[in-house]
């Protein structure tokens, strides 16, 4: 099942966005979800900011796994006028750690003659409200477990010298690279009327059993090793363990996947991060194949349309010419 969420408001973000950055923007904060960066970074982003200095943040950095969050980091940093750091809301001084990176990214700009603009970017649910209202120290974005709360845009001080725009959360009008859905999915970033929980718990356990089968057993006191169950049994287990049951003894699997989406988002199945560098760049490398085989078949069916379309042409000459018309 592909994943696709883009609610209207989000072609207004893309719209404001584009306007903004026609009025001065020296440095674009990207916000990432730290639990799955490449997913949750928005390849429409690149295209509207043209190629500005980036800082991306790796928000909610004490739910991902630490090790990838270094991996991460060093994939960001190695990246060209790009600058990279972790956030959580734990952090004491997070906006002297943003002024001072942004300030790196443009050194030629301060200073009341020439304030560094910045803006800032996230897809929804990222913690982009959260981390404003921490920001300016007071509660001036709505924020909830639900994506797509920001609605307008906003201008913020950070600074005596540093005007922050912020921006409504807003992901791309086709997520072409399918394991990115789900991510997305999982993490809360698309709304529920988007996706199957069901499908989307499968897809999380698929890589939980690979890549962190002790947190799962650890959690729901799974007897069996996680990795030697298939992932609907891993699914029904959870299930049983959480008493969603249905009559006739049969587990109620909405409702198990329903519990282990939330308790991923919430942080208790341990600190996980559904994504690696390396791992990403492949699934992007599998979506941009299939992408040409489709192009390909589109291109085919074109021709062999367009070669129908000639022939019938010819035939239809060739009956006027018998009947001298």
């Amino acid at each position: 099942m592909a994943i696709q969420w883009f609610p209207g408001h989000m072609n207004s973000t893309r719209n404001a966005i584009k306007e903004r950055m026609k009025g001065g923007i020296d440095v674009v904060i990207e916000l990432l979800d730290a639990r799955l960066p490449g997913s949750s970074s928005n390849p429409l982003l690149g295209q509207l900011t043209e190629g500005k200095p980036s800082l991306k943040v790796l928000n909610k950095q004490d739910l991902a796994d630490p090790d990838r969050n270094a991996q991460w980091l060093a994939h960001y940093r190695a990246k060209p006028d790009t600058r990279a750091i972790v956030l959580d809301t734990s952090m004491v001084a997070p906006a002297k750690a943003l002024v001072d990176e942004c300030r790196v990214l443009a050194p030629n700009r301060g200073g009341m003659a020439k304030p560094l603009r910045v803006l800032i970017c996230g897809i929804p649910n990222v913690g982009k409200s959260t981390l404003i209202n921490t920001l300016v120290g007071r509660k001036s974005a709505k924020t909830g477990d639900e994506p797509g709360i920001t609605k307008v845009e906003q201008k913020l001080v950070l600074d005596k010298d540093v005007y922050l725009f912020d921006t409504p959360g807003m992901l791309w009008p086709r997520i072409s690279v399918e394991q990115s859905g789900y991510n997305l999915a999982a993490s809360g970033a698309v709304g529920r009327n988007a996706f199957s929980e069901e499908e989307v718990a499968l897809e999380l356990l698929h890589y939980l059993r690979a890549e962190y089968p002790t947190l799962v057993e650890q959690r729901y006191k799974i007897a069996e090793p996680a990795a030697e169950l298939d992932d609907e049994a891993l699914l029904a287990a959870i299930g049983r363990k959480r008493s969603a049951m249905l009559p006739g003894g049969r587990v109620n699997l909405q409702k198990a996947a329903e519990v282990l989406i939330y308790e991923f988002r919430q942080g208790v199945l341990g600190r996980i991060t559904l994504e690696t560098p390396a791992q990403f760049e492949a699934w992007c490398e599998a979506s941009r194949a299939q992408d040409a085989e489709r192009e390909r078949k589109q291109a085919e069916r074109k021709s062999a349309r367009k070669g129908k379309d000639s022939r019938a042409e010819d035939r239809a000459a060739r009956e006027a010419f018998k009947n001298g018309e």
